[in-house]
């Protein structure tokens, strides 16, 4: 296997569950697992590996987990502000989850959690709108997940697909 490929298998590996031993990988690569090792090491290294974390359903535990929303940005870059120092300004605020370009009707697409709806609206007026070059912002609350990270949060799930039949 070359050492590209066997990156991008660590990778998809370790992205669907972060708990997989080298052993685990080395049976499931057929590669020993001190290659293994070496080789997720050079992924950290690298920064390819970033950051490992659990996904977790903290509604099991505690219904009252907490508030979630998407906030839709429009920008008008400044002069010597482009999309990239906006971004910045944004994610550097401690209730910033996440942060995206997109394309499309917005800019910027902010997802934030806090304590309460109203702390997040109160980011939105307080924060968030101020900035120089934020021209319009539209916050959409999460209310309930139902999949996250290509996991069924709720539920039995079943396979509900239609039978398709000549």
């Amino acid at each position: 296997m070359m050492e590209k490929d066997l990156k991008l298998e660590i990778l998809d590996i370790l992205e669907d569950n972060a708990k997989t031993t080298a052993d685990e990988m080395a049976l499931m690569l057929n590669v020993d697992a001190a290659t293994i090792e070496k080789t997720v090491k050079e992924l950290e290294d690298e920064k390819a590996i970033i950051k490992y974390s659990a996904l977790v359903n903290r509604d099991v535990v505690d219904e009252d987990a907490g508030a979630e929303a998407l906030i839709e940005v429009e920008i008008t870059p400044q002069r010597d502000y482009g999309y990239d120092d906006m971004a910045k300004r944004i994610y550097r605020f401690e209730e910033v989850r996440a942060v995206y370009l997109m394309a499309g009707t917005y800019d910027l697409c902010v997802r934030i959690k806090s304590r309460s709806m109203k702390d997040i609206s109160k980011f939105v007026f307080e924060k968030l709108s101020v900035i120089d070059g934020v021209t319009k912002t539209v916050t959409v609350f999460i209310m309930r997940k139902y999949k996250e990270q290509g996991v069924i949060l709720v539920g039995d799930e079943t396979d509900e697909r239609l039978v398709v039949t000549p």
